[in-house]
């Protein structure tokens, strides 16, 4: 036998099933202080009080965080997307004093490819450091890969949000690539969106990685 023949054996033995997943369906996560609560119209007020703690909605690179009087459509038009099919939503809900902290999604299902992306999701100034979206993210990850058996989950950053993309490379992603020129914001400028992923595979070192550093805080 070739080498070449071999190699191509190899490669079928890691053929992943080609069956679409099923629809993922809301659950709620709970874990390391936090619980991911599927989004509904009772977070409004909390995810109101989220987004002008710290002023958020102006921060820079994050057109996707509403100001506190667009929370109510955009939590609409999110279920909206939810019953659709196309998106799971959560509002993020501190354990210590059920506060409403922030929100987060799976959108860009590709269920037949077995991945999503983790998006659109924005944090109370109050909780930033201090934990929470290292929790949030452990949740995230290990019931996309664990319960929802996907084999890659994605996230795209804004070039420019260099602490965003800071936040992405700690949780062990990869870099894959610049979309160069990707999407006009409503500002008029032009985002060159940074791609990482996280592979199935990756999921029990990284597993590891973040209950060591969730160990270490002390506060979320």
């Amino acid at each position: 036998m070739t080498e070449g023949a071999a190699d191509g054996r190899e490669e079928r033995t890691r053929a992943v099933p080609t069956a679409p997943l099923p629809r993922p369906q809301p659950v709620t996560l709970v874990g390391h202080g936090i619980r991911l609560e599927p989004l509904s119209t009772a977070h409004v007020p909390g995810l109101q009080g989220a987004v002008t703690d710290g002023e958020i909605h102006r921060l820079p690179f994050a057109p996707h965080v509403p100001a506190p009087e667009a929370v109510e459509g955009s939590v609409a038009r999110l279920t909206a997307d939810v019953e659709a099919g196309t998106r799971l939503a959560w509002a993020v809900v501190r354990a210590t004093n059920e506060q409403v902290v922030g929100l987060t999604t799976f959108m860009n299902l590709a269920l037949a490819d077995r991945g999503l992306e983790i998006g659109n999701t924005y944090l109370a100034g109050s909780v930033h450091r201090t934990g929470v979206n290292t929790a949030m993210k452990s949740l995230l990850l290990g019931h996309a890969f664990e319960e929802l058996e996907l084999l890659r989950v994605e996230f795209r950053v804004h070039h420019l949000n260099l602490a965003s993309r800071r936040a992405v490379e700690a949780l062990g992603a990869q870099q894959d690539g610049i979309l160069r020129a990707h999407r006009i914001l409503p500002d008029g400028s032009v985002r060159h969106t940074v791609v990482y992923s996280i592979l199935a595979p990756e999921w029990p070192g990284i597993r590891t990685m973040l209950a060591q550093r969730l160990g270490r805080c002390r506060h979320v």
